[in-house]
C-alpha cells in the first residue's frame, strides 16, 4: 500500500532546502507537490486541504536547530500530521463486557466482510487468547453461510449454524444465547452486504443492531475504492453507531486514499487492515507505523511482531545449532527458510517494512516476489534427498532432470544453486567470534544499493 504516494512524496521531500529557517517561500513549491501527491493518491479534498493547512501553519517560521536540517524538520512535521490524519494511535477492540462480547460486521457486498470475520476470529483466538463463536446473519447468500463455516473450521473456532429461511435477528440472538451457555468470550456476527447503500438494507441492519446491542460495530470496506470508501463509511455511520473500520485489500491498493480519508470524514478509527488472502493476513492499524511507511522510513516494529508470531522458533534454533556445530547448511534448511518467509507473507511483505525500500529498482523487486519463491520451492522439491544434502553433485544431467521435474529452465537451477552457495558462505561466517557481524557484512554485499545505508539499517 502507498507505493505511489511514497514515491511521489519521497522525491518531493528530498528537494526541500532552506537556510536557517523554513519560510513560506521555500516551502510553497513543496506544499504544492504534497497536495498533488495526495490528490493523485485519491485522498478526499477536505482531508488534503486540512493537511496542507496544518503543515504550513506549523512549518512556517520554525527555527531549525543545529542538529536538524530544514528538510528534516519539515519531514518531521509531515509525519506527525500524517499520524494525526489517520488517528495518531492504534485503537484496540473494546471487549470489556460481560461475556460474550458481541461484534457486528457491516459493509457492502464484495468488500471482504465474511473473510474478515474469519481473519478476526483467528486474530482474537491466537493473539488475544479468546474463545470465539462466528455466525452468519446473511440470509440472502447461502454461499456466505457455507463460506463462514469453512473459515471457522480452518481457523478452529466455533460456528453457529444458520439458514436462509430464518430471520437475521433470530439467528443472531440464538447464537448469543448459545455463547452465553458455553461461556464463549466473543461472538462475531456477519451481516448481509448489498451492492450499494439502500434504505431496506439500512432498516434491516438497524433492527439487527438494536436487537443484539453489539459492543463493537465494525464497517468493512475495500481500500481500493479510495476516497469512496470514506464516503460509504460515512453513509453507514449516519445509520449505525459505528465504532471502527476494517480496511480490506490494502495489499492491492497502491494509492492509500482510503486510509488517509476515513478518519477525517467519519471520525471513526481504522482498527485493522487486511493485507492478503490468508487467514492470518490481518494487522492492527497503527497510524504512526503507516506514516513511517509512507515516508519510506519502514515499519520495523510490525516486522519484529510478525517474526515473533510466525517464525517457527524451534526450527530456527535447530538450524542455528547445526551451523554453530559446523554440520553445515543444506538445501533442506534453505527450503525451510523459504517456507518461514512465505508464512510471513513473502519476501516483499518483509522488505516493505524495512527503511530504504523505495531506493530498490523495480527490476530487483520483481525478483523477490512470491512467484520466485514458489519456483525455488518447486526446484528443491524436485531434487533427491542426496542432492539436497550434497548440492555439489548436481551436474549437467541432474540439472536437466530437476528442471523438467520443476517446470523450470537449467539457468534457474544454476541461479538457485548460486544463491544457496552464497547463503552457505554467510552461515559459515557465523561460526566463531564476531560471526554475526561478519554475516551481516556479507549480506550487505548481496543486497541491492540503498538497502544498507542511505536510509536502510546499518550494520
Amino acid at each position: 500500500m502507498f507505493e505511489n504516494l511514497q514515491e511521489r512524496l519521497g522525491k518531493t521531500l528530498k528537494n526541500i532546502s532552506g537556510r536557517g529557517r523554513l519560510t513560506e517561500d521555500n516551502i510553497k513549491d513543496t506544499l504544492r507537490e504534497v497536495r498533488m501527491a495526495f490528490l493523485e493518491a485519491d485522498v478526499a479534498l477536505p482531508v488534503v486541504r486540512e493537511f496542507v493547512k496544518q503543515v504550513k501553519e506549523r512549518a512556517v517560521g520554525i527555527e531549525v536547530t543545529k542538529s536538524l536540517s530544514p528538510g528534516q524538520v519539515f519531514i518531521k512535521i509531515v509525519r506527525e500530521e500524517l499520524e494525526k490524519a489517520m488517528g495518531e494511535a492504534n485503537e484496540e477492540l473494546s471487549l470489556n463486557a460481560q461475556p460474550p462480547a458481541v461484534v457486528m460486521m457491516a459493509g457492502l457486498q464484495g468488500a471482504g466482510k465474511t473473510t474478515s470475520v474469519g481473519k478476526l476470529a483467528k486474530f482474537l483466538k491466537e493473539r488475544k487468547k479468546k474463545s470465539v463463536l462466528v455466525v452468519s446473519a446473511d440470509v440472502y447468500r447461502p454461499a456466505a453461510i457455507k463460506q463462514l463455516e469453512t473459515l471457522a473450521i480452518e481457523v478452529d473456532v466455533e460456528f453457529f449454524p444458520s439458514d436462509i429461511s430464518q430471520k437475521p435477528v433470530d439467528i443472531a440472538t440464538a447464537a448469543i444465547s448459545h455463547a452465553k451457555k458455553k461461556f464463549i468470550d466473543v461472538v462475531l456476527v456477519d451481516t448481509a452486504g448489498r451492492l450499494h447503500v439502500d434504505s431496506d438494507m439500512m432498516d434491516e441492519i438497524k433492527a439487527l443492531h438494536h436487537a443484539i446491542n453489539p459492543i463493537e460495530t465494525l464497517f468493512v470496506v475495500d481500500a481500493m475504492t479510495g476516497q469512496d470508501a470514506a464516503n460509504t463509511a460515512k453513509a453507514f455511520d449516519e445509520a449505525l453507531p459505528l465504532t471502527g473500520v476494517i480496511l480490506t485489500k490494502t495489499d492491492g491498493d497502491a494509492r492509500g486514499g482510503a486510509a488517509l480519508s476515513i478518519r477525517h470524514i467519519t471520525g471513526k478509527p481504522i482498527k485493522f487492515m487486511g493485507v492478503g488472502e490468508r487467514t492470518d493476513a490481518l494487522e492492527p492499524f497503527h497510524p504512526d507505523r503507516i506514516a513511517s511507511r509512507i515516508l519510506g522510513m519502514g515499519d520495523v516494529l510490525s516486522l519484529i511482531e510478525e517474526v515473533e508470531m510466525k517464525v517457527d522458533k524451534e526450527q530456527a534454533a535447530k538450524v542455528a545449532q547445526k551451523v554453530f556445530k559446523g554440520d553445515g547448511f543444506t538445501l533442506d534448511d534453505f527450503a525451510d527458510q523459504l517456507k518461514q518467509m512465505k508464512n510471513m507473507g513473502g519476501m516483499m511483505s518483509m522488505l516493505d517494512k524495512l527503511p530504504g525500500m523505495q531506493n530498490i529498482p523495480d527490476a530487483v523487486k520483481g525478483q523477490m516476489g512470491d512467484k520466485t519463491f514458489i519456483q525455488m520451492e518447486a526446484i528443491i522439491s524436485s531434487m533427491t534427498k542426496k542432492e539436497r544434502a550434497r548440492p555439489e553433485i548436481i551436474k549437467g544431467s541432474r540439472k536437466k532432470r530437476i528442471a523438467a521435474g520443476s517446470g523450470t529452465q537449467v539457468q534457474e537451477i544454476n541461479k538457485l544453486l548460486k544463491q544457496f552457495t552464497q547463503m552457505q558462505k554467510m552461515m559459515k561466517k557465523m561460526k566463531g567470534k564476531g560471526g554475526m557481524q561478519k554475516m551481516m557484512r556479507g549480506m550487505k554485499g548481496m543486497l541491492p544499493p540503498g538497502m544498507m545505508g542511505g536510509g536502510g539499517p546499518k550494520f
